[in-house]
């Protein structure tokens, strides 16, 4: 029986040495573009589009354990719009819409997130899109799925403070001024 009693003990103290290691936080930091992306919605002359950003790149540091702590930074390649027709894409990368050549990217940088609860925050940052910065706040939740920590949200934007849709188009009789991005962000932990 003291035998049996020692091996307990000792497997007990094995298993309470390697606790520390187990409740480690996780730090999510590896973007994976190819479960990650980035959609858009607005209406046309009353009409629901939609449409998607082919490439983005971003850099990200969360832990589920620290999230006031979290930085984020997106960027998204403008020219890789897909509208669904290829003369819509060459329309919207032009001069009156994203001006492309001159404004290649949008970019979303964060400066703070706030814990609401149930997995849920709110991720304040700067959005820049054809050179204008706005401030935004970005619903967002987080759930973990296999070894990816996966990031869901969307928010409204105004494409008029943005310049989006300018000359004939600034108007927002035939194109909506609100546009809805959605997201869905997959990490990876280093």
């Amino acid at each position: 029986m003291k035998s049996t009693a020692r091996h307990a003990l000792a497997i007990a103290a094995l298993l309470g040495a390697s606790l520390p290691f187990a409740a480690q936080a996780v730090e999510y930091n590896q973007v994976q573009s190819d479960k990650s992306r980035v959609t858009f919605a607005y209406k046309q002359m009353g009409v629901a589009m939609d449409g998607a950003f082919k490439k983005f790149n971003g850099q990200l540091s969360f832990d589920p354990a620290q999230p006031t702590k979290a930085k984020a930074t997106i960027e998204v390649d403008l020219a890789s719009i897909d509208t669904g027709s290829a003369e819509s894409d060459s329309e919207v990368a032009g001069k009156a819409w994203f001006n492309t050549p001159a404004f290649p990217t949008a970019r979303f940088e964060s400066a703070s997130v706030k814990a609401l609860g149930g997995n849920r925050f709110e991720v304040a940052g700067k959005l820049t899109i054809k050179g204008k910065s706005r401030d935004v706040v970005v619903p967002a939740t987080f759930s973990t799925q296999g070894n990816s920590g996966v990031f869901d949200g969307s928010l409204t934007i105004r494409r008029g403070d943005f310049s989006v849709g300018e000359g004939a188009w600034a108007a927002f009789d035939i194109v909506a001024n609100d546009v809805q991005i959605k997201f869905h962000i997959a990490a990876g932990a280093k």
